[in-house]
């Protein structure tokens, strides 16, 4: 697998790739069509960071997050678009963009419960308050468990599933590139829905750097504890990306080890798409990304 550079997030009724400094929002409407829309990525918290490893990867979360809002915004907009033509019901009901904004709101709430939740329930085990690796090793399993509940949750939740299935269009289409097939539904088909570079991974990434990070901090008031852990949230979101971001670059044995428990959580938020959902992916990969170009280059040949 090469690395191409492009990446993408499920949206309501379709998918987001970008690449470099475009990206591309294709929506499937209520009559059946696929609508694209192309834009130039805005000011970047991250731009002036590129270059210094940790504070890259923090900027690049809070960018990351903005995207995230703007795209589904976007695609809500194209869809209710749709539906005000009176062009006929869509297979997905309105309620999903209340539930695609409520998992949103929902994955806010779960970094509050992961940093504070675990640190609570942790004090309530007597005598524990002095012994920090004890208490680090309890929050931490907290942690984890937290983690997976919600994706457990959300992943139960029938309109999330929807939007789960266009994620896994979405990593269908990159594994489809990147392993040098042509890009059309058929080879599509037929391609993993895991991808290292997942946001999911990277949410892994960031419980197992924490529970890490949490074995150094000894401070035995409760308030003082959340608050450090708060502020070392930046470190923790940098050093998870610098993990991903390589992982995304290689393919070495070290790097698939640390990546499977990742891809392993992408079972729970990544689903089978049908060929409706990886048309609207490969129609936004063709608006911000010349695949076939990519492919002669690094592979060094013509696709058919």
């Amino acid at each position: 697998m090469k690395y191409s550079g492009i990446g993408g997030q499920a949206v309501l009724e379709g998918v987001m790739m970008r690449n470099q400094d475009s990206y591309a929002v294709s929506c499937r409407t209520s009559d059946g069509l696929i609508v694209t829309r192309t834009h130039t990525v805005g000011r970047q918290l991250s731009k002036p960071f590129q270059s210094i490893p940790l504070l890259r990867g923090f900027f690049a979360f809070i960018d990351s997050l903005v995207m995230g809002i703007k795209v589904l915004n976007e695609s809500s907009d194209i869809y209710l678009q749709s539906e005000e033509s009176g062009a006929g019901q869509n297979s997905g009901p309105l309620s999903t963009i209340v539930t695609v904004i409520s998992f949103a709101l929902g994955l806010i709430l779960a970094f509050a419960l992961f940093t504070v939740l675990p640190s609570v329930l942790a004090s309530l085990f007597p005598g524990i308050n002095h012994h920090y690796t004890l208490r680090a090793v309890i929050e931490g399993a907290g942690r984890l468990i937290v983690f997976i509940a919600y994706l457990l949750l959300i992943s139960r939740m029938k309109d999330i599933q929807r939007v789960f299935r266009y994620h896994g269009a979405e990593h269908k289409s990159i594994n489809c590139v990147e392993a040098d097939l042509p890009l059309d539904v058929e080879h599509v088909r037929t391609c993993p829905t895991a991808h290292k570079r997942c946001g999911t991974s990277f949410l892994f990434f960031v419980v197992i750097v924490s529970i890490i990070v949490g074995l150094f901090i000894r401070v035995d008031t409760l308030w003082l504890r959340i608050l450090i852990r708060l502020l070392l949230l930046p470190v923790v979101s940098g050093i998870s990306y610098e993990i991903l971001r390589a992982a995304g670059r290689s393919d070495s044995k070290i790097v698939r080890v640390l990546s499977a428990p990742g891809m392993l959580c992408q079972k729970l938020t990544v689903k089978e798409p049908d060929d409706s959902m990886i048309e609207c992916a490969i129609a936004s990969v063709n608006a911000v990304f010349d695949w076939e170009k990519w492919q002669k280059e690094q592979f060094g040949h013509d696709t058919e």
